[in-house]
């Protein structure tokens, strides 16, 4: 930290050299016009005098710029005070010159006066320039600053949202899932089945595969998401044989549009541990999606032993109320996500979101 400041240091010196120098240099060559035997450091040390008082007066410009913003009154105030402030400064900076000057001279306060009026010439007027260098400097470097600090914030904003989507993503798939999944294998395996118990694992890879690659997309398409059911249906399948049946169909506009990535499978697995896992006989799980002005319809079904309509706040567990959540976050309140059952019936959810298609989102 030392060394950083050390080298800031430097660089601010090295600046301030340069401002002398170039000072000196323009001075001096004016000056040889009418005395061509002018010393260059006879002028250079008035000058590198103006370069250290500038570099003392930045902090006084820069007070004054916090005291009163450009955009002060509708800027019409703040621009009028910094025009006069750079003028009193350029008008107090030329007085207190000629006033050391004088002294040295010991010249009366008319001789003061006299070589006030006498020497002041266009090139003073640099010290206003310097003011409004000084004032547009350090706006631009505390705009860069915001910049930096907005683009550092919105970082750190986005990588909380990806970890909040990826927590989100992994504990889609419940916990219980993989157990159930791997006591599957190992019966399997018991039971010298070797090549479903190759399968299996095989799906389950490719299923966890698919999870940990999109854990940094919020958005796919329906078809990718129908996708990852299907192979995510292969797996609860195989744990629930010929109990489990289940069918998607979407209509190919459907298939095209933008969702939360991994919408559907708290849906779906809702549908299978609380429908088809309640029933002796064989269950069914229903994946439907349509699209219907600029609105995308999708229903997930099951023909499980439902509920009361009256209990249906109740009914919706940790995996829909997660859904509803994110759908909420993603959307805000331009969705709708509806829960339908009879008892004895099953139950439907049904989800209305807007229909949009990467195409209509690049575009945007």
């Amino acid at each position: 930290m030392t060394e950083h400041r050390v080298v800031r240091w430097l660089i601010l010196a090295a600046l301030w050299v340069f401002v002398g120098l170039a000072l000196s240099t323009e001075v001096y060559f004016n000056t040889r016009v009418m005395e061509p035997n002018v010393a260059f450091w006879s002028v250079a040390q008035g000058q590198f005098q103006r370069a250290v008082l500038w570099a003392v007066l930045v902090p006084v410009v820069v007070w004054l710029r916090d005291a009163v913003p450009l955009n002060r009154g509708r800027w019409v105030g703040g621009v009028s005070f910094h025009v006069t402030m750079s003028f009193a400064l350029m008008a107090g900076f030329y007085l207190a010159r000629v006033f050391v000057a004088s002294t040295s001279w010991r010249e009366s306060p008319e001789g003061f006066w006299h070589w006030a009026a006498r020497g002041f010439y266009g090139r003073n007027l640099i010290d206003v320039v310097y003011y409004w260098t000084v004032i547009g400097v350090t706006y631009a470097l505390r705009m860069r600053e915001r910049y930096q600090r907005e683009s550092l914030r919105s970082a750190q904003l986005e990588a909380q949202l990806v970890q909040a989507e990826l927590k989100a993503l992994k504990n889609q798939l419940n916990p219980h899932f993989l157990f159930n999944t791997m006591n599957t294998i190992s019966v399997l395996v018991r039971d010298r089945r070797n090549d479903e118990a190759v399968q299996l694992i095989a799906r389950l890879s490719t299923l966890l595969r698919a999870l940990l690659e999109s854990s940094r997309v919020h958005t796919v398409t329906l078809r990718q998401e129908l996708d990852f059911l299907s192979r995510y249906l292969e797996i609860q399948q195989a744990r629930f044989g010929e109990r489990l049946r289940y069918e998607a169909e979407a209509e190919p506009e459907a298939l095209g549009a933008l969702v939360p990535n991994l919408f559907l499978q708290p849906v779906v697995e809702n549908a299978i541990l609380h429908g088809v896992a309640q029933k002796a006989e064989a269950g069914r799980v229903r994946i439907s999606a349509r699209v219907r002005g600029r609105r995308l319809q999708v229903e997930v079904r099951d023909d499980g032993p439902g509920f009361d309509a009256r209990t249906a706040p109740l009914a919706e567990g940790v995996g829909l109320t997660n859904t509803r959540e994110r759908l909420e976050k993603h959307y805000g309140a331009d969705y709708q996500m509806v829960l339908k059952s009879e008892k004895g019936h099953g139950v439907t959810v049904s989800l209305v979101l807007p229909f949009t298609t990467s195409a209509a989102a690049a575009g945007a």
